[in-house]
Formats: C-alpha cells, structure tokens, sequence
C-alpha cells in the first residue's frame, strides 16, 4: 500500500492515535477577544479531523491572560472557557481524531497592546522582534505561573481535550527559561541547563498532580533556536532526555524563535523537510514518540519520513490550511488532488498580523475559515459560463463553478494558463507556486472545464457563443507612470525577463523595487548579472510577507546588488535615469534598463460588454490590481454567487 507508515496506529503514553497525521498549532485568531470558542474555529477544526487527520493540536490557549500572543487567543485560564472548549471537543471526537490543547504564555514576545500591560520574562532582555524590554519574574511569580499550567491543563481535561501540549518552542516564555539567549538569571531558575530546565519540568510535574491518569502530556520545543547562544542540537539531546526522565509522553521539536522569525513559517525558498534532521537527532536520544514539523506538505515526503525512522509523526502545518482532507485524499487514492501549500506566506502568517484581516486563511484554499459559511453547493439551474483569463483567478472560479455543475469554459489569450501567477513562479525559491496552477488545472480537468488557448475574449466571440455568465478574469497589466523618456523601445518589462521573453545585458538597472523588482534582482543577481534597483519608497520589497522578504533580501546582499531607496525618478535616459534624492543625481552606463513600477488593470472588454450576457462579473486584477491571494477570494465569492 502506498504511504502505508501514514496510517499506522501509535500510542502517545495510553492514547491511540489512529495514524501519524497531525495538525499542528497555528494561531488562527478565530476566538472571540475574550478567549471564548466560537463556531468559526469550531468549524476550522472540524474540517481537519473529518478530513482523516489523526491528531489535532489546538492553536496557543492561554494560561494566563497576561501571557497572550495574539489578540483573539483561545482562552484556558478560567473554568468559564471550559462549556465552550466542551463543544469543540466533542466535535472533533464525532469525527474521529484525538485533540489535544497546547498551553502557552508568550513570556517578552507580546506587546502592552494586546496585554494591557508591560511583557514579563525570566530576564529584562528585549524581544529582538518587539524591542520590549520585559519585566523579571520574581520567583514566586514563577511558581504561581507552574501552578497555571497545571490548572489549564486540568481545565482542558474537564472540557474533554485527551491531553495538552507544553509550548515550550519559538522563543515563548518556557523557551525564555529553557534557553541561554533569553535566560540570564542567577538563581535557582538560570545559569546551568539543569537550572534553565526547572521551570519546564516543574510544569509537567504540576500537570502530572492534577489530572488523571492516561492524559497525554506533549511538549514542544525548538531544538535550533537559530540566534546567539540559542538552543542548539547539542543542548536539543540533553533537554529531550530530561523531558523523557519527567515524563513527557511525546516531543514535538520545532525550530526557531522570535529572533529567528524567517524560520518559524519557512518560505518557499527553504526546502520541503527543512527541520526534519532536528528530529531525527531528538529521535536518536529518547524512546518516546517525536513529532517532525517543518514544511511538510507532501505525502511521499511525509512517508518517507517515518520510513526511514527520522520521526514517529509527522505535522502537516500550512498542508492542512490547503487541504484540511490531506489524509483522506491519500487513503482513498487521490494524492494528485491535495490542494498544494506553496509556502507563500500570503494568507495564513501575514494576514494574521494584518490589522485589516487579523484571522488566517489560504491563498491555494480561501475555504480554509470559512468553512461553515461557504458553501460549494450543486447548481439548481446550470448555466453556459464563459471565463476570460487562465489565471489564477480564472482558474480558481472555473473550476468551482465546473464541480457545481455549470458548464464551463476558459479563455486565455496565451498559449499557456496561469498569467501572472506562472510568472511568479519563475525566480528563485518561487517554483512551488506552479504547483497550484496545476492543481487548478486538475480540478478543472475533473469537472468538465473545457479550455481555449490562444484566443481572447471579444464582442465578437461573446455574440458568437452566447454565454449566460461572462468572467472577466484578465488580470494586470505593466504600469507606465507619466515619467520623461518612459517611452524608450529599448527598456523592457520585468515580466518579459522572468519569461525569457527579453534578454538582459550584464550591467541591468531596474526601475522599481517592490516584489516584481526585487525578485528580477534575485533572479538575475544568481545569473551573475550586475544589477541596482532603485525604488521611491524607504525599502526594497515592502509588500512582501515578511519571511519571504528576508531571504530575499539576503540574497541580493550576497549578489552584491546595489540598492538605492527614496529616490524619485525624474526622467529616463538610454541607459540610465535623473532622479530626486535630497538632491537631483543621475544614474548611467547601464546595458539594459527593465521597468517593474507596478501594474494596473488589464480589462480589454470594458464595462459595456456586460450588454451581452445576462449575468457578468469582472474579478482580481482585472477589477484592482492587487495580490493574487485576493483574486482568488474574489474567485471564490462570484463563483459561489452563479446560481
């Protein structure tokens, strides 16, 4: 049987796990303010275990509400959040999984904004990511929180969880007391490794006193810190074996911190699997189960991992955002229609520090969070539909639309699907985002979507075939500011590089340095071209996600690529530009001169042509230009709209 080691059996202390599929804790932010359960996370979880997993991990649940990471965090440190916490529970078993709770307090990693007051830590040292200096814990103030552990723990045991999962990764308060980076305290509770482990083991102490027998007790931690005098795979094998002594019943081992914030949601440039060797030598040092994390999306890669014994479970993070039926694809045959998790930080990690969001989802699956308030229902009346554009958008919308029943058929002007989105997978690090083109385009195979290359949508194709539904899903085009000399035959788009359309010289100027700027750097910088990017604003690649854009960044520092910020430019030359930096300079002496100053709609048809059809919507780029992760979700809500 194919991935058989998935969908083996395994105990975690006395609780059976029906397979070594597990949904990690990700903070969704799907709680109430207050910490309540709502039937959005309800919902969330559900999907996951009705989908086959067999072990869900709750996100972050507080044990003190002065300890909270997130604004919405679920809340475990009151016995008022036990009715609710109940109802999850409950749902969850009905489908089949175990779930546990993962307890948490943020330590320095918060801000007063969320908590209303000033962070606390083992040691007053900064957050490298807040620059908060925190408040020392007292040492009594240590053993009140132990003993807030313990009660959330026998809370979550009330509420009917089958155990808790000890946050002590990603540079939260136990991983402060656990690790020398964080922890310069003189007592009983810093110094040595056996002084820095107190804390955490104290807390399975505590937890192991209050609640009964049987109750499972996971604790995750990050066997590479990834900053100065962090923990390290060296210190990884003496905490693991000192968590088995305390009896811990399985390891979760994670990698990173606050200081390392790149690492906690790799992007697609980092390799699928990228931790899986921390847990291995975790595995090597201790006889209990070990959970692998870490950009495992894929089921050969995920099988493989147990096949070769690097782990005894594996964590399908972001994988379960994409496709909450990941298990159930693959036991019943269907690994080729697992919608892909392209590492691309969009919807998940960034929109939930998004203040204008705040609640996660899934650019690939915009179902993920709305799971109980969409729904992808049979049509009652199919109807003839006409998409203009193959990508992303137009995909997306095409092939929901074919699994309701109507009858579809997509347009694109090229001779090949996926527009912008294809593109964007051509510089480094970004070729995961081809996978959901092709996943796209296997959900349209599926449901009938017929397909017509090398043709645009026109008054004259429409009148000829007549559509009761037209989409106009033509994207962006180059934006061309009102600048002197723009106009110049010579300089080329950066689309046309990435696309091998146009051919750069060695020396290359690019006017514009948001992400298609920036990633054309990259992309010609690792061909050893000569590049400068220059850009209006203050920094280079701004409307990235974050983690996306520090490798990035790295990157073009290690190609020597030159960087000129705040400057507006003023005129174009052949070979160079005027621009306004405190003072008028020029830059010459360039090869080639590539313009990436943005996109604006591309809608070739106009408002008029709605005339024609009965039913007509324009969505994503051809309406605003915008992120491919909103083209979608507009995609998804007129493809729900067709009736």
């Amino acid at each position: 049987m194919p991935f058989k080691h998935l969908f083996d059996s395994i105990h975690i202390g006395p609780l059976k796990i029906k397979n070594r599929l597990v949904v990690p804790p990700m903070g969704t932010n799907f709680a109430t303010p207050d910490g309540y359960v709502t039937q959005q996370l309800i919902d969330y979880y559900t999907a996951r275990a009705a989908g086959g997993f067999g072990l869900i991990i709750v996100e972050i649940c507080s044990v003190d509400p002065l300890g909270k990471a997130i604004p919405n965090q679920i809340g475990l440190h009151s016995d008022e959040f036990v009715p609710g916490l109940r109802t999850l529970t409950d749902a969850v078993h009905a489908n089949g999984a175990k779930i546990i709770a993962q307890i948490h307090h943020a330590g320095r990693q918060t801000t007063p904004e969320i908590i209303g007051s000033k962070p606390v830590a083992p040691s007053a040292v900064s957050c490298p990511s807040t620059k908060i200096v925190p408040r020392e814990l007292t040492a009594v103030e240590i053993r009140e929180l132990t003993e807030k552990f313990g009660d959330a723990a026998k809370r979550a045991e009330n509420a009917g969880f089958d155990g808790v999962e000890v946050h002590g990764a990603h540079g939260y308060l136990i991983a402060q007391f656990m690790s020398a980076h964080a922890n310069k305290r003189t007592d009983e509770y810093g110094g040595s490794i056996a002084s820095r482990m107190k804390f955490p083991l104290d807390i399975i102490e505590n937890i192991r006193s209050k609640t009964k027998k049987g109750f499972a007790v996971v604790f995750r931690f990050s066997a590479e810190e990834r900053v100065q005098d962090g923990i390290d795979l060296q210190q990884a094998a003496v905490i693991a074996k000192m968590l088995e002594n305390a009896s811990a019943d399985a390891l979760h081992v994670s990698v990173g911190s606050y200081g390392s914030m790149q690492w906690l949601i790799a992007p697609s440039c980092v390799a699928p699997g990228y931790n899986v060797h921390a847990a291995k030598a975790v595995k090597s040092v201790v006889d209990i189960p070990v959970i692998a994390v870490g950009r495992i999306d894929d089921p050969h890669l995920a099988d493989s991992i147990l096949a070769d014994k690097c782990a005894d479970m594996v964590s399908i993070g972001r994988g379960s955002l994409a496709d909450p039926e990941f298990p159930n694809k693959i036991s019943e045959g269907r690994p080729a229609e697992i919608a892909p998790c392209i590492a691309c930080e969009q919807s998940c990690i960034s929109y939930l520090f998004d203040p204008n969001v705040g609640k996660i989802s899934c650019l690939v699956n915009p179902l993920t969070g709305n799971e109980g308030m969409i729904k992808i229902l049979p049509s009652t009346k199919p109807k003839k539909v006409m998409v203009a554009g193959a990508g992303p958008g137009g995909l997306y919308v095409s092939w929901i639309l074919g699994s309701r029943g109507h009858n579809v058929t997509c347009y694109e002007k090229q001779a090949v699907i996926g527009g912008e989105f294809r593109i964007a997978s051509l510089p480094p690090g970004k070729q995961e985002f081809s996978k959901a083109i092709k996943y796209y385009k296997l959900m349209c195979d599926k449901y009938g979507v017929r397909f017509v290359l090398n043709t645009e949508v026109t008054e004259e194709l429409i009148k000829a075939e007549r559509p009761d539904t037209l989409i106009v899903a033509t994207g962006s085009k180059a934006l061309l500011p009102q600048i002197q000399g723009i106009d110049n035959i010579r300089f080329v788009k950066a689309v046309d590089v990435l696309d091998g359309k146009a051919i750069a010289g060695h020396k290359v100027l690019i006017a514009g340095g948001g992400a298609a700027g920036a990633e054309t750097a990259h992309f010609l910088g690792e061909r050893g071209h000569q590049v400068t990017i220059i850009e209006k604003t203050e920094q280079i690649a701004s409307d990235m996600p974050a983690g996306v854009r520090q490798f990035l960044m790295e990157d073009l520092v290690k190609y020597k690529t030159i960087m000129i910020t705040g400057a507006q430019i003023t005129k174009f030359a052949d070979n160079g530009v005027e621009y306004e930096k405190q003072a008028t300079a020029i830059l010459d002496g360039f090869d080639t001169v590539i313009l990436a100053l943005g996109t604006e709609p591309y809608d070739p048809l106009g408002a008029d042509i709605k005339q024609l059809v009965r039913e007509y919507y324009i969505i994503g780029d051809a309406k605003k230009a915008g992120k491919a992760n909103e083209a979608i979700e507009d995609a998804l809500r007129i493809a729900t709209a067709v009736n």
